[in-house]
């Protein structure tokens, strides 16, 4: 490789690493495995050694990933707070034990320990007491999140016993047990908020959230496993960490002392079978030099120590064997091939089916029935294909064919230009996309009526409902023919479609799941033009002059309205009570906000209808996507990361809920709930 290859190959490798840090640490939604990442690093190192003229301060291989956000106050760290090297080759740790060797000669040992998948953290203590929690940061400076730390249960707020030096640090991962995982998932999946990937994500996310209440609430654990030798004056890193242990602190007791590579060897062997047996993350094993004075001897990198190494685990994945394909229909049409495997244990369940995904991703695979394929999950709660075996593919298999037509009603699939998927058109004659739509109009955020998808599914093969003004159809006659439905179940589904009557216009407008129309699109529209019957006359010029509807939009409620069906089936809506008109304005709290268009992302203090309703009481104007037209993005906990990056894109300034708080008169600003007690037990 020449000189003007090297340039075009290390810029690309750059700007991949960047992309994806930035998604690891700070957005907490990697799209690429930990085994990528690393490989991509390593090929850039190989690049620079080979071109050192071509290092640059801010290259990923000089400086440490940063999760450094807005909201938080930032302090430098004392000593900085660097990466580790990472390998998935016992070769690679036999080198650097063999340069251990030849660095320090005899007298020396090792202290192996677990690498734990969280998210890092430095706990300093003065005086006996937590003084300050930082993140990790870019390495340098930190994110102060000592509030939410003192929310962690196994965390002490003060030490116990004695020795313990007045000032010094110790470090360690933040990480979510599986049990405190699954029940967190359980709840978000519950009120309609996706899952989060895998616990590391979950813990990272946790540690930032702005109200330590509810950091209280999602069960994270701590374990310590490092103190800067300038902190402290012990002889081995070994007995640093038990001294700790004595003071209260969390320390993992299943490190092990070894005096050579056979015995890490051992070690690593018998964790990549045994962590699967612990209640939490690891991927991985870290290999110290235990003796301090060693430790200053061999120094550091630019990111990284030289006295340690950190051995990471493949991804467990399993050989299993397709037994079919199916094709989904979703709610928006959208169609996903799903793989039907023979059940096989891995990461603690069995996985009986995959997604491909979509046709093309299905096509690159080449994967097909009576295939073996490797699953993996790695962390992931969805497991995924990652490869076909094709030593094992049978002699007579045939290439998967992807669907021509809807597998559910027969309707010719289409692709749209700017999606990768194919869809059903057949919105209102395709059996699951009606049911979805049905499901869509009583969901909390639109109608807001108590009932799911069993429901429907029973109303909808029984013939009672197929559109949504067939709910308000219904009797107490009707409603007995359901399955288990007793006189209280029809008393209460009743009572509650009578009191969806009093949803204002634009949750209305929102519930009635025209394509491309979210809540911030289905207020606006309900603001401009005030009823639906000025909406449905409207033409494709006067919707493009809403706010930030565009071409796709409106096209989309152009050609909703333009359909007699939904015509009738407003109006059948709009007998029944339905509000179809919008409120008079409220009066404003104040013009702090006047001529601001401003996008909400994310979870806050209080709910994102109130947060919007506190916007546009104080003279702001809400809108669904970032633009240049948007003057800040108001992130809350987890906000989008395709927001963010827009932002980041567009120069857009992105504020914190407490930033955006002082922005308004302290009347008009709700009062955040104090914190009444700090929990003291913890339940694995």
């Amino acid at each position: 490789m020449d000189k003007s290859e090297a340039i075009l190959k290390i810029n690309q490798l750059r700007e991949l690493l960047k992309e994806n840090s930035y998604r690891y640490y700070v957005l907490n939604a990697p799209t690429m495995s930990d085994y990528d990442f690393d490989q991509a690093m390593k090929a850039l190192e190989a690049l620079e050694a080979q071109f050192p003229e071509l290092i640059t301060p801010d290259s990923p291989t000089q400086k440490v990933g940063s999760d450094l956000e807005r909201g938080f106050a930032q302090y430098p760290h004392r000593y900085p707070m660097l990466s580790l090297g990472n390998t998935y080759s016992i070769q690679e740790v036999e080198a650097f034990a063999q340069r251990a060797d030849k660095a320090l000669g005899k007298g020396f040992t090792y202290c192996c320990e677990l690498k734990f998948d969280g998210t890092a953290i430095c706990l300093n203590y003065v005086d006996g007491k937590l003084f300050r929690a930082l993140t990790r940061g870019d390495g340098v400076v930190g994110d102060d999140v000592t509030a939410n730390v003192r929310m962690i249960s196994n965390i002490p707020h003060t030490l116990k016993g004695k020795g313990w030096p007045r000032d010094f640090e110790i470090r360690g991962e933040i990480l979510m047990p599986f049990a405190a995982f699954e029940r967190l998932n359980a709840e978000r999946e519950e009120i309609g908020e996706a899952p989060f990937a895998n616990p590391r994500n979950a813990a990272s996310g946790s540690l930032k959230l702005l109200n330590p209440q509810e950091v209280a609430h999602r069960g994270l654990w701590c374990t310590l496993y490092h103190i800067p030798s300038q902190s402290v004056a012990f002889r081995t890193h070994d007995e640093a960490l038990a001294a700790a242990a004595d003071w209260g602190l969390p320390v993992s007791d299943l490190r092990r002392l070894c005096n050579g590579i056979s015995e890490i060897e051992d070690y690593i062997e018998y964790w990549d079978t045994e962590r699967k047996k612990l209640p939490y993350a690891t991927d991985g094993i870290v290999i110290k030099i235990n003796e301090m004075e060693y430790q200053t001897a061999l120094g550091f990198t630019a990111k990284s120590p030289r006295w340690a190494v950190a051995y990471k685990f493949q991804a467990e994945r399993a050989l299993t064997r397709v037994l079919s394909i199916d094709y989904q229909v979703g709610r928006t049409g959208a169609v996903t091939p799903v793989a039907n495997l023979e059940p096989v244990p891995l990461s603690g369940t069995v996985v009986k089916r995959a997604t491909l995904n979509n046709k093309d991703w299905m096509e690159q695979l080449d994967v097909r029935v009576g295939d073996s394929v490797w699953v993996e999950k790695g962390g992931e709660i969805i497991p995924k294909i990652t490869a076909v075996e094709l030593s094992k593919r049978p002699s007579d298999s045939v290439k998967a064919a992807f669907p021509e037509v809807c597998p559910d009603c027969g309707t010719a699939l289409v692709s749209r230009e700017e999606e990768a998927k194919w869809f059903c058109p057949n919105q209102d004659g395709c059996p699951t996309q009606i049911k979805g739509r049905l499901e869509h109009f009583l969901s909390r955020k639109a109608m807001n009526v108590i009932a799911g998808e069993a429901t429907v599914n029973q109303m909808y093969n029984l013939g009672l409902v197929s559109t949504p003004a067939d709910f308000y159809d219904l009797d107490e006659r009707s409603l007995l023919m359901l399955e288990s439905w007793k006189e209280k179940s029809v008393k209460r589904f009743l009572d509650s479609l009578e009191a969806s009557k009093q949803t204002p216009f634009e949750k209305v407008l929102y519930a009635l799941g025209i394509r491309f129309v979210g809540e911030s699109t289905a207020k606006e529209l309900a603001a401009h033009f005030g009823d639906v019957d000025s909406l449905a006359g409207a033409s494709l010029e006067e919707l493009r002059a809403v706010g930030d509807v565009g071409d796709v939009i409106a096209a989309s409620v152009y050609e909703y309205f333009r359909d007699p069906r939904h015509m009738a089936m407003i109006e059948r809506l709009r007998a029944h009570g339905l509000r179809f008109s919008a409120a008079a304005p409220q009066a404003k709290a104040s013009d702090a906000l006047a001529g601001q268009t401003i996008v909400i992302s994310g979870n806050f203090s209080i709910s994102r209808d109130a947060m919007k309703a506190l916007i546009e009481a104080n003279g702001g104007k809400n809108s669904s996507s970032v633009s240049g037209k948007t003057s800040f993005l108001l992130a809350g906990e987890k906000a989008g990361p395709e927001k963010l990056r827009k932002c980041e894109e567009l120069g857009v300034k992105v504020v914190s809920e407490k930033e955006f708080m002082d922005m308004i008169p302290s009347a008009a600003a709700p009062a955040v709930p104090a914190i009444e007690k700090e929990p003291t037990l913890f339940d694995l």
